[in-house]
């Protein structure tokens, strides 16, 4: 199995990407640099502009500025059938009179292949995505994770220069949903296709991913790959995002050689970072970093209010002064005396509190 190539990180490069629809800006001058063989998801909740910048790169959407070049190629004004981009949508789009075979050589035979050899490519790609007993089968018939496998195998037989993928397991149950994330990762490292992937799944983008480009607002926040994401996310929203966290709004009162001590609802804490003394800001800690009943450089005492048993692990909800949920915890497994309304010690290490502006407040409308 072999890694992308992250040497060439331009074989897909979107330069300035802006797209507006009447007053609505969607897209803001979104750059992106993809390398080949690279699996990029677009992570980001609904609206934040994902979708338009796939559609982009698909040329089902014409950018209002910026430019698209793939492989060295500028395919800004191409048309989708010229660009050597191969897409899955969410609905499969596959064509229910057609059988499953005939619908992975539709493409083939659409891109003028030699007629002698698609019978063969067609039983080699529903090979790879153990399809070629449902060969004969009408599409119509089949179940939805088959229609996505069967969707995939036809998006790849035609050999992309890049596939793109818009949230394509949405549909799927959970169970059947992990099994496609393994089995598409594995595909795509055997043949060597650069993709890009839209979700709004952040554990299907943890587990995919070469790069993730975390997105709000039309913007691209941060560009990562998953544990630099998930361990230092770059702004207050990837850490939301991404993730669960327990965060504390707070005071910087005092900073020295890259360490803050930071005053918050639950008591003075360390951080580390560079604020000046009375800057307002945010601090985040991973839930499976915090220890319950214990001491250490970062210690606080709160009230548990809800405890939810998860299999393997359980999350311990706690509140702050004000009653609301400041702090979250993640253990193997109930740790006696966990019962709502117990108040317990909580502590962290200082090199797992992250420490971010702090978020402005919400303006109230006039009335």
């Amino acid at each position: 199995m072999s890694l992308p190539d992250l040497s060439d990180p331009g074989f897909l490069t979107i330069t300035g990407a802006e797209k507006r629809y009447g007053a609505s800006a969607v897209l803001g001058g979104v750059d992106l640099a993809v390398g080949s063989g690279e699996f990029v998801s677009l992570l980001g909740p609904s609206g934040c502009g994902k979708t338009t910048l796939l559609r982009i790169v698909a040329g089902l959407v014409a950018p209002d500025r910026g430019r698209v070049v793939l492989d060295g190629r500028d395919i800004t004004r191409s048309p989708p059938h010229r660009r050597d981009v191969g897409v899955v949508f969410q609905n499969y789009a596959l064509f229910p009179h057609l059988t499953v075979a005939e619908n992975v050589a539709f493409g083939l035979k659409a891109k003028g292949h030699p007629k002698s050899e698609i019978p063969a490519a067609v039983a080699r790609f529903l090979a790879l995505v153990q399809m070629a007993p449902f060969a004969d089968r009408r599409a119509q018939a089949l179940s939805g994770g088959q229609q996505q496998r069967v969707a995939v195998a036809r998006a790849l037989a035609v050999r992309p220069k890049l596939l793109l993928l818009d949230e394509p397991f949405s549909a799927l149950d959970r169970k059947l949903r992990e099994a496609m994330q393994i089995d598409l990762k594995r595909l795509l490292r055997e043949l060597g296709i650069t993709a890009l992937f839209v979700t709004h799944d952040q554990d299907e983008a943890l587990t995919m991913s070469d790069r993730i480009a975390v997105m709000n607002r039309g913007a691209i926040e941060q560009l990562a790959d998953p544990v630099t994401l998930y361990r230092r996310p770059a702004t207050a929203f990837a850490l939301g995002f991404v993730g669960l966290s327990s965060r504390l709004p707070g005071t910087v009162r005092e900073e020295g050689d890259g360490m803050l001590r930071v005053e918050t609802p639950l008591g003075t804490l360390r951080a580390p970072g560079r604020f000046r003394p009375g800057s307002p800001v945010l601090l985040g800690v991973r839930p499976e970093r915090i220890r319950v009943s214990g001491d250490g450089p970062n210690t606080v005492e709160a009230a548990l209010v809800e405890v939810a048993f998860q299999g393997a692990r359980a999350h311990l909800f706690f509140a702050g002064p004000d009653g609301e949920r400041t702090l979250m915890a993640e253990t193997p497994e109930i740790p006696a005396g966990a019962a709502p309304g117990a108040r317990l010690r909580l502590s962290w290490a200082v090199e797992d509190t992250l420490v971010f502006p702090a978020e402005p407040a919400p303006q109230r409308e006039a009335a």
